[in-house]
């Protein structure tokens, strides 16, 4: 009952219940493909075998959806608010995902073009979705630290997709591989996440920065008080509107973030690089390919399904140690280390994997391969949760001012879309052509990953959007992008005595003046 309490009525818990559920949608469309990947009765209704380039097609082309979708998103954002583009895409991601469901339902001719179109529009609302929804919990957002929060929500990201896995495994296993309600039911059971949070938007306050930006005050008074109470509201209009006279004056357009000399250049490609990196650690291809991993390693296919959930569910605890340790040792600690880990574990898993793939050449016990690959896998999930999962999301709302943040995080989510769009799109290829050499290659890109984390991304954490702004500044004066050569290196990590002290640059309110 006292939680019931806590997040209805409460409108900041309510802000951040909702912002987590919307995030889960990513999560669960990973575990939902996982296995729908590999079933008999969807594989034949599509017209393709299990090798078929077109699976990794299918996947991909959802990306390709998301990163137009932000774009669209992030204009109807800005123009008509916050809460309208947010259920624009949830309704847009509720049609993608019965135009997924119908393929094929009672017709094979056009069953393929079909889920085609409904993965890109799918797409195209979940996009919008991750582009919106951190804008729009940011700026409602004041207590707490920026990354514990955001970490915390991006943990439902993966309670989305270890409940995807978990239906998608019971109607397996109860159904059969050769049934075709063991991948429609899965799809089908999306619709839960946009039909109950179109249902409950209605009770969530707008913006009041928005609000403000367009001239009406007493809107964002009402949302103010909705949000803090009668006491502060006057107060934090009254921050709003200075905060949007000075920003007006310099309002900042895509043009200035995303060709060289542009004004926030520098800022974009931390972002573009950030999620590029993270796209490089390859955990996309393991979380919709587990299950292929674990075979590769050497089990039968129901025990790698069974590995694969308990790799989800491992998952999902180990990223409590993302928000316990983001704004105690910063996002580029656990980055860099994060992306090394990972690096070694994928080195460790390319041996693994040769061994299984030849144990019975060599007369080695498949468990003597497949248990310690198994571990190696854990941890490199665990590390990509703790290092990498929410930190890229989390940069780009405290490098970017008020006036570009929308579009930062629009530019965020189409790197991301196309950075998926190829991993996703090559790992099946990589995974019938290359074997156990894939991780190899995944062990390199994450070499690469945290090299470049560690050069050019500056520590973000516990300090004001002022103190970052003055890292690109003095980059800019000192003309190098190198972290160790912008003020004797002093971004490298958490400014000096704040580390785990409560850090009190990330209280900064969003929506306030020196927000993020």
């Amino acid at each position: 009952m006292s939680f019931v309490k806590k997040y209805i009525g409460d409108k900041k818990a309510e802000v951040v219940l909702f912002s987590s559920t919307a995030i889960a949608l990513y999560g669960y469309d990973q575990g939902m493909m996982s296995l729908i990947n590999t079933n008999y009765n969807y594989l034949d209704t599509m017209g393709i075998s299990e090798e078929d380039p077109l699976v990794g097609i299918i996947v991909s082309v959802y990306y390709l959806g998301c990163a137009v979708g932000a774009i669209l998103a992030s204009y109807l954002a800005d123009a008509a608010g916050r809460k309208p583009s947010i259920f624009a895409c949830l309704a847009v991601t509720a049609l993608g995902n019965l135009l997924m469901f119908i393929a094929g339902l009672g017709f094979n001719q056009g069953a393929l073009t079909l889920m085609f179109v409904g993965r890109i529009v799918m797409g195209l609302g979940v996009g919008g979705i991750d582009a919106v929804i951190p804008v729009y919990s940011s700026e409602l957002n004041e207590e707490g630290g920026r990354g514990r929060a955001l970490a915390q929500e991006f943990q439902s990201n993966i309670f989305g997709l270890n409940m995807a896995f978990a239906i998608n495994l019971a109607v397996t296993h109860g159904l059969g591989k050769s049934n075709q309600w063991a991948w429609r039911i899965p799809i089908i059971a999306m619709q839960v996440y946009p039909v109950l949070l179109m249902s409950f938007i209605y009770r969530l306050p707008e913006s009041p920065r928005w609000w403000i930006f367009h001239d009406r005050e007493e809107d964002a008074r009402v949302s103010l008080v909705e949000i803090y109470g009668e006491d502060e509201a006057s107060a934090k209009v009254d921050e709003l509107k200075e905060a949007a006279k000075e920003e007006s004056a310099q309002l900042i357009g895509y043009s200035d973030m995303i060709f060289p000399g542009g004004q926030q250049f520098h800022e974009t490609m931390v972002t573009v690089m950030g999620q590029v990196n993270q796209a490089l650690t390859g955990y996309g291809a393991v979380s919709v390919y587990g299950a292929q991993i674990f075979e590769l390693l050497g089990f039968d296919v129901r025990t790698a399904e069974y590995l694969t959930q308990g790799n989800y569910i491992s998952y999902f605890f180990l990223m409590t140690f993302a928000w316990l340790l983001i704004d105690r040792v910063g996002r580029r600690f656990l980055m860099v280390t994060g992306a090394f880990g990972i690096a070694v574990c994928f080195a460790i898993l390319t041996v693994l994997g040769g061994l299984a793939m030849k144990s019975k050449e060599l007369r080695i016990p498949n468990m003597a391969v497949s248990v310690p690959g198994s571990i190696a896998l854990y941890v490199a999930t665990g590390l990509f949760g703790i290092g990498w999962l929410s930190q890229v999301w989390l940069i780009p709302t405290e490098i970017f001012p008020s006036t570009s943040r929308a579009q930062g995080s629009a530019i965020s989510v189409i790197i991301w879309g196309l950075a998926n769009f190829a991993v996703t799109l090559l790992t099946p290829i990589g995974f019938n052509n290359l074997k156990y050499w894939i991780f190899l290659i995944f062990a390199v890109t994450n070499l690469f990953a945290g090299w470049w984390t560690w050069a050019y991304s500056p520590e973000t954490g516990g300090r004001s959007f002022e103190d970052n702004q003055q890292f690109f500044a003095d980059s800019k004066e000192n003309n190098t992008w190198l972290v160790t050569r912008v003020k004797d290196g002093e971004y490298r990590h958490l400014p000096r005595g704040k580390e785990g002290d409560g850090v009190e640059g990330e209280r900064q309110p969003l929506l306030a003046i020196d927000g993020a």
